[in-house]
């Protein structure tokens, strides 16, 4: 979708209660005039602090699935919580508030999201907001920062495992990210986010089933830590790699992204990722609601409890008119 496309969608705004569809921000919309460079691609550099570090992890979490026996009831819905709630730094967190914009919480909300993030360990909000708007913006090609197609293994994981491309570093610096540096909460995390990181990523999940109800602390560490936290971690990836890959693409058939199920399962409402590509400014990334999307409906429940407002949402008719458009036909 096109930056001018965009705005003729959403000139105004169209009001469904407290719901309105309003113009996505140009920083999140694809911008069809980039080109990438000819001849010759740049060395690919691996950075082996990351190998080493994301392979330890998963080795360790791995050795938590056979620590899973070992724990206590309470413990693994400890887990099943730490995992639900650190997602949700992600996606209601980094992803819909701070990336896209798509409503805007009270303060309080906007901490207990900040924290939920540093839980979740995926780099400062700040800086996943930065790439993810790279991202939208420049979708598959070399200035998108986990390009799909690079292949699964790149889009998934080995994005990490490299340098950037040079693309990407250069678009991330030209992006309009004054609302990020203007929040307090974004800023606050960002400077003190390894400490952040050790205590809620690490130790708040391994210390409270030991204090609280006598957890083993190696129990405590494999699995509500190091194993919530890499299945986290990968539920979150699996957005960029298979849910750009394998799926319908009911809303525009012109672009990767495709609507994936399965994905929105495992990343609590993120696998509506065609329809989100196409209307990336929709607080629900899908038009169905809180079906298989967790995370609409804790945005759902905030604003009813006075903490988020100004959901942005795409009518019906623009919805039917683009599947008309450009969709391949399939239903979502």
């Amino acid at each position: 979708m096109t930056e001018t496309e965009t705005r003729n969608h959403h000139d105004g705004k169209q009001h469904n209660g407290d719901v309105m569809a309003e113009t996505s921000t140009v920083e999140d919309v694809f911008d069809d005039t980039y080109r990438e460079k000819e001849g010759p691609k740049p060395p690919r550099i691996l950075v082996w602090r990351n190998i080493i570090l994301m392979s330890l992890l998963h080795f360790g979490a791995l050795y938590g699935v056979t620590v899973i026996p070992s724990a206590s009831a309470l413990t693994l819905a400890w887990s099943v919580v730490y995992f639900l709630i650190s997602a949700l730094g992600v996606t209601a967190g980094a992803h819909r508030l701070w990336s896209h914009r798509s409503y805007k919480a009270s303060p309080p909300l906007r901490v207990f999201l900040a924290i939920a993030n540093s839980m979740a360990f995926q780099n400062d909000i700040y800086e996943w907001a930065r790439d993810h708007r790279v991202h939208h913006k420049y979708s598959e090609t070399d200035a998108d920062p986990h390009n799909a197609m690079r292949g699964f293994f790149f889009a998934h994981i080995g994005w990490l495992l490299v340098r950037k491309h040079p693309d990407v570093i250069e678009k991330g610096k030209k992006l309009e990210l004054s609302d990020l540096k203007a929040d307090k909460v974004v800023m606050f995390q960002r400077r003190h986010y390894k400490l952040s990181v050790l205590i809620f990523c690490f130790l708040v999940p391994m210390l409270v089933p030991w204090y609280f109800w006598g957890e083993s602390l190696h129990v405590g560490y494999f699995v509500p830590g190091l194993l919530r936290y890499t299945m986290v971690l990968n539920s979150t990836w699996l957005v960029n790699s298979a849910a750009h890959m394998w799926g319908n693409r009911p809303y525009d058939q012109t672009i990767n992204p495709r609507e994936n199920p399965l994905v929105a399962i495992s990343a609590i409402g993120e696998g509506f990722h065609n329809y989100h590509h196409t209307f990336p400014f929709d607080y629900a990334t899908s038009e169905f609601g809180c079906k298989l999307n967790l995370t609409t409906a804790f945005i759902n429940l905030m604003c009813s409890l006075g903490l988020a407002t100004d959901r942005k949402m795409v009518s019906k008719q623009i919805i039917a008119a683009r599947r008309q458009r450009t969709g391949d036909g399939k239903s979502g």
